[in-house]
């Protein structure tokens, strides 16, 4: 959990699928502005990757990239801005947002900070590292993350989640490169971003279950908001 926060639950995730979609299709729009060919744009095709493995209706992938690349006369002005702070019991949090109106986006993560505490730029950013974040799943019994890991170039790698998921850490410049050679070492890529990951981590055994809750309610309600596309927190797997 040192790198990207996420809601836990099989049903939960389901019931946020259409916010799921919505998330995904502003990165696209973003991205689709340095061109609608994702064989020519990297970012681009990183994302139809991504939102390919997740179902996305195909109209609604082609409306994104359209809208991104100024193809159907739509403005599309998004800004990003991370916000900075702490979760309750002193968890540093990294809230990555794309807004169309900072205005809207600041006092509602004024409101959203109140259980925990809203940090000025670079309060807890000096505690986290901006890489390349893969998540990638074997695609076939006996692939070695490790060796999958140095032969692709990754920095380093993260053991599979429950769902049989690894995490492949990289520079931010190399995450394509990484991305497009990791299926050749055996694991099919199921996203690729840049992101954040803590540096010194809060083990959850240092707090007790009623605090974790309070962390992970915290959690949830700032990824429920609808400008905030990732959320990066220091607190240990």
């Amino acid at each position: 959990m040192g790198a990207q926060w996420k809601a836990k639950g099989k049903d939960l995730a389901a019931s946020a699928r259409g916010r799921v979609f919505g998330k995904l299709s502003k990165d696209i729009m973003v991205a689709a502005r340095s061109g609608a060919d994702p064989a020519g744009n990297a970012r681009l095709r990183l994302l139809v990757e991504q939102a390919r493995k997740v179902s996305m209706p195909k109209d609604t992938l082609e409306r994104a990239i359209k809208k991104g690349a100024g193809l159907t006369g739509e403005g599309v002005n998004f800004e990003h801005v991370i916000y900075e702070g702490f979760a309750p019991h002193r968890v540093a949090v990294m809230v990555e947002c794309l807004t169309d109106n900072v205005n809207r986006t600041a006092p509602e993560m004024r409101v959203l900070f109140r259980k925990g505490q809203l940090g000025t730029s670079g309060s807890v950013a000096w505690d986290f590292d901006h890489m390349g974040m893969i998540e990638a799943e074997p695609a076939a019994a006996g692939a070695d993350a490790e060796l999958a890991a140095i032969e692709a170039g990754a920095q380093d790698f993260e053991a599979a989640d429950e769902d049989g998921v690894t995490l492949f850490l990289t520079d931010p410049a190399d995450l394509d490169l990484v991305s497009r050679a990791l299926p050749t070492h055996g694991f099919t890529v199921l996203s690729a971003k840049l992101g954040y990951k803590a540096r010194s981590p809060v083990d959850p055994r240092s707090l007790s279950a009623e605090q974790l809750e309070e962390v992970e309610t915290f959690l949830a309600a700032i990824d429920a908001n609808d400008d905030v596309q990732n959320v990066f927190v220091g607190l240990a797997d």
